[in-house]
């Protein structure tokens, strides 16, 4: 068997991969069962005043259609719900319920641990570096 060499893609679909499986198996374990990391795609960028969904897909790059059908799933299940959009009444915005927030604090504390034990491991500098690094060749990358 050949090992192919790790690329920018597989590098960063083994750690998307990798960190979807422990948030959403720790989630999991809180209670949170009904989600599937596919929501990930919505509950990543909610806001506690709610978004739009326009943006919701442009941040995390899926396709609009793609991102109402993971929000018709999470208010089905009671993680978000539709209110209009003050600032254009013909737009909807997606809240999050309480069980959303609840479901927001959650992740947050998961992923602040995750964050935490690979800064203690690598080194703080070295961890902040990489982030800054890898968050410029993200923006980079979506600009072309």
């Amino acid at each position: 068997m050949t090992v192919k060499r790790m690329d920018l893609g597989i590098l960063s679909g083994q750690l998307l991969f990798a960190v979807q499986r422990e948030l959403f198996g720790k989630l999991a374990e809180l209670g949170y069962d009904d989600l599937r990391p596919r929501h990930g795609a919505v509950l990543a960028y909610l806001e506690p005043a709610g978004v739009r969904a326009t943006d919701v897909a442009w941040q995390s790059g899926q396709h609009k259609q793609v991102i109402g059908t993971m929000v018709d799933e999470l208010e089905a299940l009671g993680y978000v719900e539709r209110r209009p959009d003050p600032a254009d009444r013909r737009a909807k915005l997606i809240c999050p319920t309480e069980r959303g927030q609840a479901e927001q604090a959650a992740a947050d504390k998961i992923l602040a641990a995750m964050q935490e034990r690979h800064a203690r491991r690598l080194g703080r500098e070295n961890y902040a570096a990489f982030k800054a690094a890898f968050q410029d060749i993200v923006e980079h990358q979506r600009n072309r």
